[in-house]
């Protein structure tokens, strides 16, 4: 519990009133009587105490960390890490053939054999800046900011499917109901904006297989769940009111409402109440803050140039702008997913039609938040889920040819500010790109790492669920010191 700051104590000791209140209720007799007289005092100050606390104040971390906010680019589907970072001439050898029993041992697919005949890298690759960071010819927008991004080569994770595997990225559990990354952050920092949501959530693709859980605050309180906005129009559905209704009318309704939702936390005393009224606040404030956020004309024409974004069209590189604008504005947490990358079929295409999508607006993010002194304390993560395999996927069934299977054996990710080390190529794999043969990085280290970044011990932000301390690592992970600047 030491871990926990006071509101938060406050707020589970006042759910665990709450259940007895409500036992209380459904007694009978004099046990009844003598309960609910022992409880009345200290439930009523306990609804008014978490009454007058802000769940979402900003606090301290547990020691000074470099990160403040977070960029997640989150590639959904499993970028192709031999078609962008990883170079494998041996695959280009080796093209056509099995790959050796020795290699591939027990491990099982979804869709290939094992043994299944290798496939080439589809793309060169070139060496860039003076980190001499090995990138893709796909990529020509992020080789310009090589220098500034740390490449982790040596990723690995426990899951196979998209699902399981999202979630388990973003939760450390690969079924849904824990809290999320995001979640986590919000819960230990609170947030810099009483404006706009602490954590955003926006999607440019087809569609996320994971869904909802991935920012779900899980058993945290749904005050620190993930709000989703839209690609275009009002970034938040009904955030604009109706024909009639004017902003003096909406005070008065939402203060009405206010007070029956006050009321009923001082007599049963659920935080969920709590979240309930700061989110009818909230939407208030987002009918001016949203579409201020979303409307770029105050932007010049060579920011919209270096992103590629055109203001009233939806795209990725217009969401990497508005992200840079929210990180402006205090949100403490944004997600960005890109779905679309699951090549099970002509890999080529599928990586090119990608990187046409992202890679400018990728690197323009990072670029712009170091011209305007923002990237030192926003860390950005770019990656999917897991990576792919070196075999070849074909199959005449099911229409498909040159793809790659899921691999989560081996993949890449980059990162990017908030104190991560900048021109780092971190890791490797064999020379099949296989498995990870130096500096693996699993996914809960790299969760240990993030929160080291943002000041966190990953071993004491816990909270109390179902009987013991739960934290985002589990009971694993450590901080990989080589990735700190």
């Amino acid at each position: 519990m030491s871990s926990l700051h006071p509101g938060q104590v406050e707020n589970l000791s006042y759910k665990n009133v709450a259940r007895r209140h409500f036992l209380s209720d459904c007694g009978l007799g004099l046990g009844k009587v003598a309960l609910a007289g022992l409880l009345t005092g200290s439930l009523q100050s306990l609804a008014r105490s978490a009454a007058e606390t802000d769940p979402l104040a900003p606090r301290k971390p547990h020691f000074p960390g470099k990160a403040k906010a977070v960029i997640h680019l989150f590639m959904a589907g499993a970028p192709s890490q031999l078609e962008l970072f990883d170079s494998k001439p041996e695959l280009t050898r080796m093209e056509g053939k099995p790959i050796p029993p020795s290699v591939y041992g027990d491990q099982r697919y979804a869709f290939i054999q094992p043994d299944a005949a290798v496939l080439g890298p589809r793309y060169k690759f070139a060496r860039h800046g003076e980190s001499g960071a090995e990138l893709s010819e796909m990529l020509p927008h992020l080789a310009k900011v090589a220098d500034d991004v740390c490449i982790i080569r040596s990723m690995h994770t426990d899951q196979f499917n998209h699902a399981p595997a999202q979630i388990f990225l973003n939760t450390g559990f690969a079924q849904p109901g824990r809290p999320s990354f995001g979640s986590w952050v919000l819960y230990g920092l609170g947030c810099e904006t009483q404006n706009l949501p602490a954590f955003v959530v926006m999607s440019t693709g087809s569609g996320i297989s994971g869904g909802s859980a991935n920012w779900s605050s899980g058993f945290l309180p749904t005050v620190y769940s993930g709000v989703r906005f839209r690609n275009q129009g009002d970034p938040i559905l009904n955030v604009s009111s109706p024909p009639g209704v004017d902003t003096q009318l909406q005070r008065d309704s939402l203060d009405l409402v206010q007070k029956f939702n006050r009321n009923r936390l001082e007599l049963v005393g659920d935080p969920e109440i709590e979240t309930r009224i700061a989110a009818y606040e909230m939407a208030f404030r987002l009918q001016t803050s949203a579409p201020e956020l979303t409307d770029l004309s105050s932007e010049t024409q060579a920011t919209l140039d270096l992103y590629g974004c055109e203001p009233e069209k939806p795209s990725f590189a217009r969401a990497c702008l508005l992200a840079r604008r929210m990180v402006e504005r205090g949100v403490r947490f944004i997600n960005i997913y890109h779905e679309g990358w699951d090549a099970h079929s002509d890999v080529a295409g599928n990586v090119k039609r990608n990187c046409a999508a992202t890679d400018q607006g990728s690197a323009a993010l990072i670029a712009d938040l170091k011209e305007r002194g923002l990237l030192d304390e926003t860390l950005v993560i770019w990656g999917g889920e897991f990576g792919r395999t070196p075999m070849v996927e074909s199959s005449q069934a099911l229409g498909r040819s040159l793809g790659r299977d899921h691999h989560p054996q081996a993949f890449s990710m980059w990162l990017a500010g908030g104190g991560i080390k900048p021109g780092l190529t971190h890791g490797a794999t064999d020379e099949l790109g296989f498995h990870v043969a130096e500096d693996p990085v699993h996914i809960y280290d790299l969760q240990a790492t993030l929160l080291h970044m943002l000041g966190f011990d990953h071993e004491r932000l816990t909270f109390p669920h179902a009987g013991r301390d739960f934290r985002l690592t589990d009971v694993h992970g450590q901080v990989i010191q080589d990735l700190l600047a």
